[in-house]
C-alpha cells in the first residue's frame, strides 16, 4: 500500500474530513488532498505528526514497504508490537515486550534465551533446539551486536 493510500484510510477510519486532518496538522485542506492523491507527499516532520496523531509507525504511514523484526529477540514485527520510547512515540527496532519507555527487559543475552526456550518449546521443538537456535540468531541483531 502506498503511503497516499494509507493517509487516506487513516482519515476515514478515524472520521475526519480533509479539512479536519488539515487543522489538526495545521496545513491546508489542499495539501491534505495532494498527499492522498499522490501529487505530493508530506516532509518528514509532518509525517512524524500524522504518526503520532493517527497512532502508527512511520514505517506503517510508508506503507510498510518492508518486514521489520525486534532487533533484540528477532519476532516479526506488527503494527500492535512495536514498542514506544517514553514520549510515546514508536520505536521500530524493537517488539513492545524487549523495550517498553526506554527500559530494555533482558539485561543480557543468556537470560532471554533462557526465557525463550521455556515459552517457545514444545513436543516438535525441544527446549535444547529453541537454545541453540537463539544462541545463533541473536547475536546477529543490533541489539546484542552492539552490546559486544
Amino acid at each position: 500500500m502506498e503511503t497516499k493510500d494509507v493517509i487516506l484510510q487513516l482519515r476515514i477510519q478515524n472520521g475526519w474530513t480533509q479539512e479536519e486532518l488539515a487543522e489538526k496538522l495545521c496545513v491546508t485542506r489542499q495539501a491534505v488532498s495532494r498527499w492522498e492523491t499522490g501529487e505530493t507527499t508530506p516532509n518528514p516532520e509532518t509525517l512524524k505528526q500524522l504518526s503520532a496523531l493517527f497512532d502508527v509507525s512511520l514505517h506503517a504511514l510508508l506503507g510498510a514497504p518492508r518486514q521489520l523484526i525486534c532487533q533484540c529477540c528477532g519476532m516479526p514485527l506488527e503494527e500492535s508490537s512495536i514498542s514506544k520510547e517514553p514520549d510515546g512515540t514508536p520505536n521500530e527496532a524493537y517488539c513492545k515486550w524487549c523495550y517498553a519507555d526506554g527500559t530494555f527487559t533482558y539485561s543480557n543475552l543468556e537470560e532471554l534465551i533462557e526465557f525463550l526456550a521455556g515459552h517457545l518449546s514444545n513436543s516438535h521443538w525441544p527446549p535444547e533446539q529453541v537454545r541453540a537456535y537463539f544462541t545463533e540468531l541473536l547475536p546477529k541483531l543490533a541489539h546484542w551486536r552492539s552490546r559486544e
